[in-house]
């Protein structure tokens, strides 16, 4: 855990740790207020006959095609013993027809060489992740490109990047098949929705969390705003100013959609979001923190939230951060996996090979890995206001989805369709003593905490 230097940081830092629980999550300060419409805005760039823009909950606006599916990219990363995922510019899909057999030595701790799980069924690269096939007229366009396939169809190109969508996507809007959030997938080769840059000022830019979009300078410090401004006015004085800078305004930038400028006594131009004067909070120390929220009348800035959960859930502090939590105040954990194929399969969900959770936290028995982590259990007629909440039917033997009325089967709560958990040895509300449970602080192959506020973690922490 990282320690803060200043006196100001120690004593907000301190002030968070001791605020007690909060039951009601739909009043938090981490979701989108009720009857909000706030929607992050985008540059409009040129894009091909057939693509859309859908703005979603917690990716923001993206890129879908024409039935709403979401695009996809896979980037190159370097893992332990190579890289896999597109190459930039390379003119060629690394996603092919392929059926990997075995493990490729990439993520530790497996070697290559070993038998991956239910090869009687494993779909290739290509099943799972569709290649957005551009019609055999089509043209470039803008940042829009195309490649020819080795099979020799012809595949959309977004940014020098192949472009996909996801066999998990099945409604307009779904985002199950990748995340912009950093860390969230995984530690493989993760794909990652993509859409049009969004509409910021040269200054800044946005950083996606799992309870929104984050507005940030260049150098990634958070952005707030304070409610002793009037709309459109600066009441930031002399002794204010000690602690929080204004957002500087270039001598030429002028005034867009929700963006404004405000000129201070001074002469100088200050940033406006939605009528908010801007400003960084002098004693962070380090990038996207919510320290500065902690002081009465200040506030982050977002440019969209997204939804509460279910509204049973609870807000606890723990030795890790603020998490979220059941009813009973024990924390909710999330479950990465990346399989170690080249093509790097999501192993995250129900519809995956269930081989890897059930060796990280039962040994192989179902019944060890359930006691251990339960899933946490919905109750008939639960809903979430948030399409990212569902409840869905598993298979309490399997951890694949139940059959149609199968008469044991769990209903538990799942988020992006992945099912949450909670910790069998968390003996208190707060106690977060399974996260980091797995491979590689659980990125690999483990379970995380749902963290909701981690500004006084180290990054390599975060997820």
């Amino acid at each position: 855990m990282r320690r803060f230097r200043g006196r100001l940081a120690v004593v907000l830092i301190a002030t968070s740790a001791c605020m007690a629980a909060r039951a009601d999550v739909g009043n938090a300060q981490y979701w989108q207020a009720p009857g909000s419409s706030d929607r992050e805005d985008y540059i409009h760039e040129p894009f091909p006959p057939g693509v859309q823009i859908v703005q979603t909950e917690l990716d923001g606006p993206l890129y879908a095609d024409s039935s709403g599916h979401t695009l996809y990219h896979w980037q190159l990363k370097n893992l332990r013993n190579g890289d896999t995922g597109d190459r930039k510019k390379s003119g060629t899909s690394a996603c092919t027809n392929e059926i990997y057999k075995e493990t490729s030595g990439m993520q530790s701790p497996y070697p290559p060489g070993f038998l991956l799980p239910e090869l009687d069924t494993r779909p290739s690269c290509d099943k799972l992740w569709p290649p957005y096939v551009a019609p055999d007229d089509a043209k470039p366009v803008g940042k829009w490109t195309i490649i020819t396939r080795k099979d020799g169809t012809k595949q959309w190109v977004y940014d020098d990047y192949p472009v996909y969508t996801s066999s998990l996507d099945h409604h307009k809007g779904d985002v199950l098949g990748g995340t912009k959030i950093e860390k969230a997938g995984g530690s493989g080769v993760v794909r990652t929705p993509i859409g049009p840059p969004p509409n910021v000022p040269p200054e800044l830019k946005v950083e996606a969390f799992g309870t929104g979009h984050m507005l940030v300078d260049h150098k990634g410090y958070s952005v707030y705003y304070s409610d002793a401004d009037s709309p459109g006015k600066s009441n930031c004085d002399a002794k204010c100013q000690t602690q929080w800078k204004p957002v500087v305004a270039s001598d030429t930038a002028t005034a867009q959609s929700e963006w404004s400028i405000v000129v201070l006594p001074s002469g100088i131009k200050q940033w406006a979001f939605r009528k908010h004067p801007l400003y960084t909070f002098i004693p962070d120390l380090h990038g996207r923190t919510l320290v500065g929220s902690d002081v009465p009348g200040w506030h982050n800035v977002y440019t969209q939230r997204t939804l509460p959960p279910p509204k049973e859930f609870t807000i606890q502090d723990s030795r890790i951060g603020q998490v979220l939590a059941d009813s009973h105040g024990k924390t909710i954990y999330l479950y990465n996996c990346t399989d170690d194929a080249l093509d790097q399969q999501a192993c995250d969900n129900p519809d995956a090979p269930q081989e890897y959770r059930l060796a990280v936290c039962g040994n192989g028995d179902a019944k060890v890995c359930r006691d251990l982590f339960p899933y946490v259990i919905a109750k008939a007629g639960d809903k979430s206001a948030s399409p990212l909440w569902a409840v869905m039917a598993i298979d309490p033997n399997t951890g694949h989805r139940a059959a149609a009325n199968q008469a044991d089967a769990l209903h538990v709560w799942a988020y992006r369709e992945r099912p949450v958990y909670t910790y069998a040895n968390d003996r208190r509300a707060g106690d977060a003593d399974g996260d980091a449970f797995g491979e590689f602080n659980g990125y690999r192959n483990g379970f995380k905490a749902f963290w909701l506020r981690d500004d006084f973690l180290d990054n390599a922490y975060r997820r």
